[in-house]
């Protein structure tokens, strides 16, 4: 048998998790299926890589020789697809762009600026949860642009390897049913809503532990949270289920009312960010116009938020 890439990607797997069967369910293969393949390794390499007992999977000194190349030619190959992909598709500069987003109220209005100056350009999008995920697949070339958020002054996923341009920091608000008692203020503190239940939406980042950091310096522990999307936080929030926190550009629905926290303890930062060596580098200045053009849009939409800014100029879309 010869090894080849996922041969060793197998070795890794198994090194990293400590076991066979967790490496099995990391890389979604069943166990016994995992075992044969990974004896055929062994026999292929002349040896056991592993010693197997009753607590894991430890590297022989044949399996930590493997697993100090793997550490090598792996990366290697990665570094080779995604400078492959580039290179395969830098004549496509001009005929496409691909867009990848998280939950970002500046992808419509950036695809259809986009469209209306390249009419003749193929314009394609993409969302995913995971701002990892964006990253990734902005490096590896299968993504020209990628629109997504942090927390605060956190930086962002790939932060080495792409160029990241800062489209907005944006405060943080809350959604709640528009008869809650607390619909029409200017603002409200976050202890104001100890009692409160919470819906926030999913994502990789550190929003979580920014939303946690935030309850604690006001003094208390969220009481339950619900982790929904954007629809289904809205919908809570509506019924008086749970109070949803939301980004200040949200676009209300009937029966919503939305409302700034005091002081901006949550921040939201919005980004655009691309390959340095990818084809569509060279339309970066003009497509990061055309977010912060589009960032303007939705704030104009918002009269919460726009009014809230006037106060708070520090925020909004970048200069």
């Amino acid at each position: 048998m010869d090894l080849e890439l996922r041969h060793l990607k197998i070795v890794r797997a198994v090194a990293e998790a400590g076991s066979v069967t967790k490496a099995a369910s990391a890389l979604g293969l069943a166990q016994p299926a995992l075992t044969a393949q990974l004896k055929r390794i062994e026999r292929s390499l002349g040896g056991p890589l592993f010693m197997r007992d009753r607590s894991g999977a430890r590297p022989t000194p044949l399996g930590e020789l493997v697993l100090a190349r793997a550490r090598v030619l792996l990366p290697a190959a990665q570094r080779l697809q995604e400078e492959a992909t580039r290179f395969a598709n830098a004549g496509e500069s001009t005929r496409q762009f691909r867009l990848g987003a998280t939950n970002n109220p500046v992808l419509g209005g950036l695809v259809d600026r986009l469209a209306t100056a390249y009419p003749a350009t193929a314009i394609s999008t993409y969302t995913s949860w995971s701002a990892e995920e964006l990253a990734g697949m902005t490096g590896a070339g299968r993504l020209d642009f990628v629109l997504t958020g942090v927390c605060g002054d956190s930086a962002p996923p790939a932060a080495d390897a792409l160029v990241w341009q800062t489209i907005a920091m944006d405060p943080v608000f809350v959604v709640v049913n528009e008869r809650h008692p607390l619909a029409d203020v200017p603002e409200v503190d976050l202890i104001e809503l100890v009692e409160e239940n919470w819906s926030v939406t999913p994502g990789d980042g550190c929003f979580g532990d920014c939303f946690a950091a935030a309850c604690a310096k006001a003094g208390f522990t969220p009481k339950t949270i619900y982790e929904t999307d954007v629809a289904t936080g809205g919908y809570l929030a509506q019924v008086g289920r749970a109070v949803a926190l939301c980004q200040a550009t949200y676009r209300l629905s009937h029966g919503l009312a939305v409302v700034p926290l005091a002081g901006a303890p949550l921040q939201w930062r919005q980004l655009l960010g691309w390959h340095p060596e990818s084809p569509a580098a060279a339309a970066s200045p003009r497509v990061t116009a055309y977010a912060k053009a589009a960032h303007r849009d939705v704030v104009r939409r918002s009269r919460r938020y726009a009014e809230w800014l006037i106060r708070n100029p520090r925020f909004g879309t970048a200069p």
